[in-house]
């Protein structure tokens, strides 16, 4: 959770309070968006522990834009929370809403039932450098490359988000910002943590639906999180935060290097410097699943592997554990490549044909009915071999296939069908194909090099 106790801001809950079978005790932590308690259970229920930290977000008594912007954020961790259980993420028990119109302030209120975690990341910092530090960071790892292989993108790691349980194990949690990925990104409220925050999205432009985000974004946030945890120190230079974003600007236009501190161990050097690459391109290389084996290492004192080679079209295998919900498809065992900006999948994968091309995103395919090579995209790209999410095996040879799986005019989206072109200028229009639709294309000597999403063909 955000903040320490007793921030100012937090949503005040007396103590003794009942929400459901709860008994609200101390403060334990207040952020932007809401606070959280310890509680007692007052009752005995079957599944339920005895204690457990209640965070009540505020989503009762506001005026409209507020309400909506708060339910949002509270069905964003919700969401994550009841699907993605893995564990290193907190577990979720139960959701509660008050009901008290005597007290406005809390009537309406959405309350989730936390497991219990000892204190977090950022109290534990407030003491110094922890001796714990390299296997804790470990930990993070694990659960990013968790969260990550279910989907979705974290948006706000930093100390304050990491719980430490009674255990000494850690926890990630706070997923307010969370955002599940649509095909190459995902959409993420224009809220953040500068210091943790990569400046390529510091000076993002903000559409209808948030930021665009992609799993490198934690990325970031994890080299910032291993330089603070390991050195007490933030690894960009300047005393307010507004000097440290001129920082990051600096550094991401080459105008600076990274001076990393001389505090930083050995081991850990190569890790933070991939981890805080000046751009997207760059950190995609690096996922937490490709870094956990060199943090592990550099957390038990040795020096870690270098990391693999990674050529064009190439990504670490992984396994996506997504659950069934809403424009969201049960889909496993799938490569990844996240720095080309699209999806690639290999030869275990031809026998899911067009199944697997993602809601929401359109899918080109190397051979017919879906099989081969696929690119995805849930966005329009205006030159699929030069671009930033390229396409590379289009240079070499046109697409057979093609899956229009977005959404429909039904589900609120006003751009449906999919045009794609012969040239980088969208001038030479060779075909268009349909919401929802599926076909092979003729495989001529003309190769589409972009696409657009239009209201209609």
């Amino acid at each position: 959770m955000t903040g320490r106790a007793g921030r100012a801001g937090a949503l005040t809950v007396p103590p003794g309070y009942r929400v459901g079978p709860w008994v609200v005790g101390p403060l334990l932590g207040a952020g932007a968006f809401g606070s959280v308690y310890a509680a007692l259970r007052a009752a005995p229920e079957p599944g339920l522990p005895g204690r457990a930290a209640l965070k009540v977000l505020p989503t009762g008594t506001r005026t409209p834009r507020q309400l909506r912007h708060l339910s949002e954020l509270a069905e964003r961790e919700t969401e994550v929370l009841r699907r993605v259980c893995t564990p290193r993420l907190i577990r979720l028990y139960e959701v509660l809403t008050v009901d008290d119109p005597g007290r406005p302030e809390l009537d309406g209120a959405t309350v989730l039932v936390l497991e219990e975690a000892k204190g977090s990341l950022d109290t534990l910092l407030a003491d110094g450098v922890p001796q714990a530090g390299p296997g804790l960071l470990a930990e993070v790892c694990e659960g990013l490359g968790q969260l990550h292989g279910a989907g979705w993108v974290h948006g706000d790691l930093k100390p304050g988000n990491v719980l430490l349980m009674a255990d000494g194990t850690t926890r990630l949690a706070d997923f307010n910002m969370a955002a599940e990925l649509e095909g190459t990104h995902a959409y993420s409220p224009a809220f953040a943590t500068p210091d943790y925050t990569p400046p390529d999205l510091l000076w993002a432009e903000v559409g209808e639906r948030g930021t665009k985000i992609r799993p490198t974004a934690d990325i970031w946030a994890f080299g910032v999180l291993a330089h603070v945890v390991l050195t007490g120190s933030l690894p960009l230079p300047g005393g307010t935060p507004a000097a440290r974003r001129d920082a990051a600007l600096r550094y991401a236009r080459g105008e600076e290097e990274l001076r990393l501190s001389p505090e930083l161990p050995e081991h850990w050097r190569d890790i933070v410097r991939d981890c805080l690459a000046r751009g997207h391109e760059e950190r995609a290389a690096h996922t937490a699943a490709s870094l956990l084996p060199r943090v592990e290492a550099a957390a038990a004192g040795r020096a870690p592997a270098p990391p693999a080679p990674r050529g064009p079209g190439r990504g670490r295998r992984r396994r996506v554990l997504i659950a069934a919900g809403t424009a969201t498809a049960a889909l496993a065992g799938l490569g990844a490549v996240w720095g080309s900006g699209l999806l690639h999948f290999g030869a275990s994968a031809e026998a899911a044909g067009y199944d697997r091309c993602r809601r929401g995103a359109v899918c080109f395919f190397s051979q017919e009915d879906g099989r081969g090579e696929m690119c995805s995209w849930v966005d329009g790209d205006m030159d699929w071999i030069e671009g930033p999410a390229p396409c590379p095996w289009t240079a070499r040879s046109a697409p057979r296939s093609v899956y229009n799986n977005g959404f429909d005019l039904a589900e609120g989206a006003n751009q449906v069908d999919v045009l794609y072109y012969a040239q980088p200028a969208r001038q030479e229009v060779l075909g268009c194909v349909k919401v929802r639709t599926r076909t092979n294309l003729s495989g001529g000597a003309d190769r589409p090099r972009s696409h657009a999403w239009v209201p209609n063909c």
